[in-house]
């Protein structure tokens, strides 16, 4: 069983940077597809961006194409969404999530997923 532990979040102005981390132990994250996924008050969790285990494949909901880049370093067990551009509405708790190999943007996909960390934007 692998362990998933966020940190990063916090409270960022529009228009600022954020950049999360997810550290994964129990198991080398080297063969796992990753994911991030938030959820905001009233809202279903939704799929945010998604990387292959190899690093090859990246994935992004279309809200934040362009603003959003995922990326890993296998070495270290940690994924990395760095964020730009923040919205208001990207306020929400961001999770992430492990699965076999390839990531997917279903949350009913995943069986490990991390506690969350708060990201709040202000306008």
């Amino acid at each position: 069983q692998v362990q998933l532990v966020e940190s990063g979040g916090g409270l960022v102005q529009a228009g600022g940077p954020l950049r999360l981390s997810c550290v994964i132990s129990g198991r080398t994250i080297s063969t796992y597809g990753m994911a991030w996924f938030r959820q905001a008050p009233g809202t279903e969790r939704e799929f945010v961006a998604g990387l292959s285990w190899s690093g090859g494949s990246t994935y992004y909901a279309d809200s934040v194409k362009g603003r959003v880049t995922i990326s890993r370093d296998n070495a270290k067990n940690t994924v990395y969404p760095q964020m730009n551009s923040l919205k208001v509405e990207d306020t929400a708790v961001y999770c992430c999530a492990a699965r076999g190999w390839t990531p997917s943007r279903e949350v009913a996909d995943y069986g490990s997923w991390g506690q969350g960390t708060q990201v709040t934007v202000s306008s």
